[in-house]
């Protein structure tokens, strides 16, 4: 009882300070609006001045408007000319090869693209089932970044090229073998006939010529594939890349190698490995079933264990496939706040229907297609006190957040604070403020106004005033924007501008009291940002990659997750999808056919068809709601669930219409006669075949066979040789 008065007491305290604040801000910065802003200086990281809020360029938003966009069946035809040898792959330079124009409208408060090609017709797609939450999320984007240049070798992709920002994720792809066979999958992993696995050269020129590009923003560096920890260089890239300045190296994982063993946990760590992108599909068994592998939820969560244990920070990573896996969004999200000393980011990818799925039929589209609009409404009803149109806004806005600490870092600076400044249907993310030790929580936008507080803060960097006055200025609009009585219990004033301060290092001794995230990060500093406060924010993402039913060039334009490759940067997007840059570089860059692999290499580990993963040890300190681990999903089996569901069906269906073919070419041209179908009774009620004259009863015969033989039967649908296999991957 004595506790929760003095949480009230403080509480009220609380309150009294942040309104004092709002007045002591609201009066400086009358005045400091009244009087001409200062310059922007010029950052070494840059060669350009620090843009002002209003000099900001943003692509055209709401709807209805006119987008240039890619017709999915002129892509394919033109991708298979080049990768034939019919046409030359730097067209794509020069010529607007499959663009056509689409129209982003409302219709019956869903957002919609629709697009038509004079040769191959009209297309649709979903884009919103909730146009108010979408146009919340793009009212609330801050704008573009600096215009992306002294970049020329890197970016020179036509249409695909980045022609904004410097970015904020490198996306290197070591490799195209996995140790898994999952459906969807962005590359086709295992499954293409050839190998494309980067040298240790052409590794290290991909990471040296990110670094040359300005404006030269903290940058960091994603490991993906394939299954990146199958390169034999996986360690040495994450050493050289910490080494030559990027500011975090991740790897994308299925956290197969991570759990086997610890020891490769440690060594990752002191390589420099900060993020593992954990591969991540549910809670429970039922959930990882259809990845075929037979042990995987145990496998996850060693891997977790693992990696905690030595240092290396969690993101779980879900694909979400509308209608197969989007139960799971709650249980995962729960999962994490209950854990959330160990995981403090969940990133859900809502499916891209490209790779294996880019032939999918347009019925499983529409009932498979998941948007950002479904992620809000799915959090909003499987947890719960998270509102669609408060709590979520465009990953984008941090880029106010970033250009204030740009500021009061100066000048001298010789790295840009890391900016993600994509278009605002490319990503969406909130955040929630948990007790480690109570489990406390509440969604960050409920006690502290954003939209309000990132006005203030742009007045604030857009004056210049200089890095002490700004960062005091900055802690009064964080008071200003405070509800003390919406937020957990016991979180107070100074826990919030103690996370604001460990995020963004705004106060001169931040390393030294949070630890370090640079280069020289060690153990030692991983435990000091974990232990030094009792809060965690939990970051809830959805990041949406196009495919070529939704493709918008405004979007591949700013992308901030480029792929590193032999022929430069280029959009994630264009590169898994569109005009397929990843088909046409493998192609000219492929190693050795699989066969060649392995003959001279060896044949790599497979996890599939129910083999089990060798594991250490099982146990583990994690929590897990038994409800949601016990879960099965009802299967709906006479409807395909992917794309090799799809591809056996119609191979079914096309030996059905062959047999139809025949028998009829058989009746019509050979005049073969056809055996009398007869239906076949319950025995008591037998007829004779002749009409009831006394003979013999006869029983059916086919009328396919093929002059008395026997016809092999048709292939069994999947439905009734297995459980559907639910596509829900994320390379």
């Amino acid at each position: 009882m004595a506790e929760v008065v003095s949480r009230k007491a403080w509480k009220i305290f609380d309150y009294a300070i942040c309104k004092m604040a709002a007045l002591t801000f609201d009066t400086v910065q009358f005045f400091n609006d009244r009087i001409a802003p200062n310059p922007s200086f010029t950052p070494k990281w840059s060669d350009r001045p620090l843009l002002k809020s209003w000099e900001k360029s943003k692509p055209t938003l709401g709807w209805p408007r006119e987008t240039d966009s890619l017709c999915p069946d002129c892509v394919k035809e033109a991708r298979a000319a080049i990768l034939s040898g019919q046409k030359d792959y730097r067209d794509l330079m020069h010529e607007k090869v499959g663009e056509i124009k689409a129209q982003i409208i409302e219709r019956d408060g869903q957002v919609w693209m629709v697009k038509e090609c004079p040769q191959h017709g009209r297309y649709e797609d979903l884009m919103a089932i909730d146009a108010k939450f979408l146009a919340w999320i793009e009212q609330n984007f801050p704008g573009r970044d600096i215009p992306a240049h002294n970049d020329e070798d890197l970016h020179r992709h036509g249409s695909s090229t980045v022609r904004y920002g410097r970015g904020s994720v490198l996306t290197v792809d070591l490799t195209n073998r996995c140790n898994m066979m999952c459906d969807p999958c962005f590359m086709d992993a295992n499954q293409v006939g050839y190998v494309h696995e980067l040298s240790w050269e052409e590794i290290k020129e991909i990471l040296d010529n990110a670094l040359k590009i300005k404006p030269r923003r903290q940058m960091s560096v994603q490991f993906s594939g394939g299954e990146p920890t199958m390169h034999p260089y996986f360690l040495d890239a994450v050493r050289y890349a910490r080494k030559i300045g990027y500011n975090s190296v991740q790897a994308a994982t299925n956290g197969i190698e991570f759990a086997k063993s610890k020891e490769f946990c440690r060594k990752a760590f002191e390589a420099g490995l900060r993020y593992a992108y954990l591969q991540f599909d549910g809670i429970g068994n039922d959930a990882n079933s259809h990845r075929q592998v037979g042990n995987l939820f145990d496998v996850k969560l060693r891997a977790i264990e693992n990696m905690h244990e030595a240092g290396i920070e969690i993101v779980l990573v879900t694909t979400i496939v509308n209608n197969v896996n989007n139960d799971q969004v709650g249980p995962i999200v729960k999962f994490a706040m209950q854990n959330p000393r160990k995981i403090a980011f969940v990133s859900f990818q809502p499916v891209s229907f490209t790779g294996r799925d880019e032939d999918i039929t347009p019925e499983r589209r529409m009932r498979q297609r998941y948007t950002l609009s479904h992620l809000a409404r799915d959090v909003s009803q499987q947890v719960g006190k998270i509102e669609p149109t408060r709590d979520w806004f465009p990953i984008s806005l941090i880029s106010p957040f970033a250009d204030f600490a740009d500021l009061v870092h100066g000048p001298e600076a010789q790295w840009g604070q890391m900016s993600c400044g994509c278009h605002p249907n490319c990503g969406v993310g909130t955040a929630v403020m948990i007790n480690k030790h109570n489990g406390e929580w509440a969604p960050v936008p409920k006690f502290l106004n954003i939209p309000g507080l990132v006005k203030d803060m742009q007045r604030i960097t857009d004056a210049a005033r200089g890095p002490k006055f700004s960062a005091f200025l900055m802690a009064l609009a964080l008071l200003k924007h405070y509800h003390p009585f919406e937020a957990p219990p016991s979180l107070a004033l100074k826990d919030l501008w103690k996370k604001f301060d460990k995020t963004f290092g705004v106060s001169k001794n931040a390393k030294e009291k949070y630890g370090s995230v640079g280069p020289d990060r060690t153990y030692q500093d991983a435990i000091k940002r974990r232990e030094s406060d009792p809060w965690n924010f939990l970051f809830i993402a959805g990041m949406w990659f196009q495919d070529l039913f939704n493709y918008d060039f405004r979007r591949t334009e700013m992308c901030i997750i480029p792929y590193g490759t032999q022929e430069g940067e280029i959009s994630f997007c264009a590169y898994n999808t569109g005009i397929g840059w990843r088909k046409i570089i493998e192609t000219m860059y492929k190693n050795a056919t699989v066969a060649q692999w392995y003959r001279t290499h060896g044949k790599h580990e497979i996890y599939a068809k129910g083999r089990k993963v060798d594991l250490e040890a099982y146990e583990h300190s994690l929590k897990i709601d038994p409800v949601d681990a016990a879960r099965v999903r009802p299967k709906e089996h006479d409807i395909p669930m992917t794309a090799a569901e799809e591809d056996r069906l119609r191979r079914k269906k096309a030996w059905e219409e062959a047999q139809k073919v025949r028998q009829i070419y058989e009746e019509l041209v050979l005049k073969k006669p056809q055996p009398q179908i007869v239906q076949i009774s319950p025995l008591g009620s037998l007829r004779p075949a002749n009409g009831g004259n006394g003979s013999a009863v006869v029983a059916t015969a086919s009328a396919n066979g093929d002059n008395g033989h026997a016809v092999p039967a048709p292939e069994k649908p999947a439905a009734e040789q297995t459980q559907p296999v639910q596509p829900v991957a994320s390379d």
